[in-house]
């Protein structure tokens, strides 16, 4: 430390690597002052004018605002607020124009100026030792100070350090050709920049307090040694005159010796650097409370009549300087203006756009003063491979390199050839003899790697948002997996823990809530406004407090058994049918094989007149007892067939009381019948008529079944007397009479047995049909019943008479035929004794000739 010291004392400074000397052109503003110019009519302010983030919109379209009023508000450590430069009305907030090289638009504040310059309220500190450090902090970032030596970095954070600060270095080189406002604002505000430096010093405490500045400005020089008279810890130190010196490495290498590694920063290695034009803003800060809302502008070029340094607000266009200052360019081919020195400064593609808190020159030139400003990079042509931009790099670069891989947009190459420390100081396109503007290669490069690492920036925070969502949605999948599992496991629990008393005492509750159910649609009946008269088959009962439905369930139980029963009855009598066919068939076997032996007997048998006269008596005495037997068998018949229509009329009679008692139930249980809705009335009739088609169907079945009985019997009647004359003997036969009768008796007796066995099977099979159709006839009121309990109340009164009407016109029916049935029978069983007699006349007088022809 103490050599650095030392050297410094002697003014003996280091030298870095390159540099060139172009010609300066400074005498065109250096010798006159700082200009105060005309408010312009609107300015334009830029969102972001620094390194960084921009701020949050504070003011709308529409809004009036003071000077020094703050539009935008720091919600970032990165975020600089801007300030109203003067009074006036915000006429729009839209993109524009910005100092760029790429021309890029920004979103930017227009501010119409009302030329009144009224300021907001302000507060003045003279003795800054009374403020604390961290206060010093808020009001410098408060008032929208950034570096302005051309970086733009936030100052607020660069001063708010903590580790040791060995050199504060104060940059005054301003080493750029053609520019002077450091130079201008060093002369004439010395002492305000020496009072901003010592609010550096109570900051940041350095070791020592280094003023770098060129040798090329004497006055300046002068002035900054006068105002730090006394101040033993700053040291004004003059350098020679080379560019770059002012860059960053640059200075801190001149004067301390030391080099800043590629990727770190001074403050690393205990270093500070700011520019002296920002001291000066500190101090109006922290001193006068004033924001930073203008700077100072170097306008020159020899193709203004008077260029000079000048006081510009920022938000002001360039158009207005180049006004103030007398630009001409009137026969040029284009107006070409720089923003910048014309090493480092870029070509403006309108003159609308405003300045900025890092403009320090708008330069001007004319034609021979910088022809390549005019004829652009229409002269560039092929690198040689010289080496010379390699040779004047500061920053030790292969320049041609870069070149080629950013032409290339090897992005990795540009990396490994650090094109980060590139810093444009654009000495390698001053000497470059092929011309080519290496320069802006480089600052296209940088662009697209910024993109580049932007988008990569982007793509790994998405990433890893991405990877967080999906480790957040399968943490939510298994919890709630892991919830319905708990869950499902206490329902279980809670089932398997429930007694029996619970489950009792649960039933009892159903069983309270279904009576409650039942009494409440008991409530819910009106009273018989009509009393029922005896003449109607159903009568009306009084509403009963019992639950209808329960007993409309248990009729359709009983249906259901009784039909099940029939099911089963009918399919016995099917059996028993089969196995009397069986029978039957068995029987005329037997009997055919009886009369072929006893006709095979009679044929050799002699037969005297006596014995043919017993035996013609004998016969004679055979058919009486015949026909008795067949008048005998008519009568049982016409008696069974008497007794099985009475019990048809019965069966029918009682159908209907069936179907009048449910309907009796179904209104003791549901309603009133002065209640009950034409619905259920239609329903009633539907079903008698169902009943009534039922009964038809019933007495037709049943006349074809006594038909068919009376065929077998006449049939069964017919073979018997054939086989009686078949087995009488022939002409030369002589068998006695005892033979033949016996026979007969033993023929007819066995027909009166299959008749009657008919007549049974007859008599069962119509009792099957019968309770079939009465069980229809019951599950058809039953069904009305069921309907019309479930229905809405009724609102007429049934008529008895209409039920009894139906039931009276089933039952004459219904007896017509039976009494049809019956008398049908009797004559079919009268035709048959009487046919049956002839045949045995008949078959006596045949027996007689033979017996005469034979004497």
């Amino acid at each position: 430390m103490e050599s650095i010291v030392e050297r410094i004392s002697r003014q003996h400074f280091w030298s870095f690597h390159g540099g060139v000397h172009p010609p300066e052109q400074k005498e065109l503003t250096n010798n006159k002052p700082i200009k105060h110019l005309a408010l312009p009519k609107q300015l334009i302010l830029p969102l972001q004018q620094h390194i960084g983030r921009q701020g949050d919109l504070l003011v709308k379209v529409g809004d009036t605002v003071l000077k020094g009023q703050p539009l935008t508000a720091s919600s970032n450590p990165m975020a600089v607020p801007i300030h109203a430069p003067t009074s006036g009305r915000i006429s729009a907030i839209k993109p524009s124009v910005i100092a760029h090289p790429s021309g890029l638009s920004e979103l930017c504040i227009f501010i119409d100026v009302d030329g009144e310059e009224r300021w907001i309220e302000r507060k003045a500190c003279q003795d800054i030792t009374q403020l604390s450090n961290q206060e010093i902090i808020n009001k410098i970032a408060n008032a929208g100070i950034a570096g302005m030596g051309g970086a733009g970095f936030p100052t607020h954070i660069k001063v708010n350090t903590k580790p040791d600060i060995n050199f504060l270095i104060i940059n005054a080189a301003e080493c750029e050709p053609y520019i002077t406002a450091d130079d201008l604002l060093t002369c004439e505000h010395s002492e305000s920049i020496i009072e901003g430096i010592q609010i550096l010093d109570q900051l940041l405490n350095p070791a020592f307090i280094l003023i770098g500045i060129e040798d090329n400005k004497p006055k300046a020089i002068a002035a900054l040694q006068q105002a730090s008279k006394g101040l033993e810890k700053i040291k004004v130190c003059v350098v020679p005159t080379k560019y770059p010196t002012g860059g960053e490495k640059q200075l801190i290498k001149v004067l301390t010796g030391q080099e800043i590694k590629s990727g770190s920063l001074p403050i690393h290695q205990g270093i500070v650097m700011q520019n002296i034009a920002t001291c000066f803003a500190i101090n109006e800060a922290i001193r006068h409370d004033t924001p930073l809302l203008q700077r100072v502008v170097t306008v020159t070029g020899q193709a203004l009549a008077k260029p000079q340094n000048v006081w510009a607000l920022l938000g002001t266009p360039v158009s207005h300087l180049l006004e103030q200052c007398g630009f001409d360019n009137k026969g040029m081919v284009r107006s070409p203006v720089i923003m910048g020195g014309p090493m480092m400064g870029f070509s403006l593609s309108s003159d609308m756009v405003p300045i900025v808190k890092i403009s320090n020159c708008i330069l001007a030139p004319s034609a021979k003063e910088m022809p390549s400003a005019f004829t652009g990079a229409s002269q560039e042509v092929e690198c040689i491979r010289c080496g010379q931009c390699a040779d004047v790099c500061p920053s030790q670069l292969l320049p041609q390199e870069l070149q080629w891989s950013a032409k290339a947009k090897d992005y990795p190459q540009l990396a490994k050839l650090n094109l980060s420390d590139c810093i444009d100081c654009g000495a390698c396109a001053y000497v470059c003899p092929s011309h080519i503007p290496l320069v802006q290669y480089y600052r296209v490069a940088k662009a697209e790697v910024r993109q580049q690492q932007q988008a990569d920036l982007k793509a790994e925070k998405a990433k890893l948002r991405f990877e967080a969502r999906k480790k957040r949605l399968e943490q939510e999948k298994i919890a709630r997996e892991l919830k319905h599992k708990k869950a499902a496991e206490a329902r279980k629990a809670a089932m398997n823990k429930a007694t029996p008393e619970a489950v009792e005492a649960k039933s009892a509750v159903a069983a309270a809530l279904a009576r409650v159910k039942a009494k409440k649609a008991a409530s819910k009946q009106v009273e018989p406004s009509e009393t029922i008269t005896p003449d109607n088959v159903a009568q009306t009962a009084e509403p009963a407090q019992q639950d209808a439905k329960a007993k409309v369930a248990a009729a359709i139980a009983r249906a259901k058994a009784k039909k099940q029963a029939q099911q089963e009855k009918d399919t016995e009598t099917n059996k028993l049918d089969s196995a009397d066919a069986d029978k039957k068939a068995k029987i005329a076997a037997a009997v055919a094989k009886a009369k072929a032996k006893k006709q095979a007997g009679n044929e050799t048998l002699p037969v005297s007149s006596e014995e043919s006269a017993s035996k013609e008596s004998t016969n004679e005495e055979n058919t009486n007892k015949d026909s008795k037997l067949d008048k005998k068998s008519a009568a049982i018949a016409k008696a069974k067939a008497k007794a099985l229509a009475k019990k048809q009329q019965s069966a029918e009679e009682s159908a209907p009381e069936t179907s009048t008692d449910s309907t009796m139930n179904h209104s003791e249980d549901a309603a009133p019948a002065e209640q009950v809705t034409p619905q259920n009335d239609a329903q009633s009739k539907k079903a008698a008529i169902i009943a009534k088609a039922k009964a038809k169907a019933l007495a037709k079945k049943q006349q074809s079944t006594e038909e068919s009985a009376n065929e077998s019997a006449s049939q069964a009647s017919t073979d018997s007397t054939m086989n009686h004359s078949e087995d009488a003997a022939p002409a030369e036969a002589t068998e006695p009479a005892e033979q033949v009768t016996p026979q007969n008796d033993a023929q007819s007796k066995k027909a009166a047995i299959i008749a009657k066995a008919k007549a049974k099977a007859l008599a069962k099979k119509q009792q099957s049909t019968e309770e079939s159709a009465n069980e229809s006839a019951s599950e058809a009121s039953t069904d009305s019943t069921m309907n019309h309990s479930e229905g809405a109340a009724p609102t007429e009164a049934i008529k008895p008479a209409e039920s009894a009407e139906s039931t009276e016109q089933i039952k004459p029916q219904n007896d017509a035929q039976s009494k049809k049935a019956a008398i049908i029978a009797k004559a079919k069983a009268k035709a048959l004794a009487k046919k049956a007699l002839a045949e045995q006349k008949n078959t006596g007088q045949n027996g007689n000739d033979l017996n005469q022809s034979n004497e």
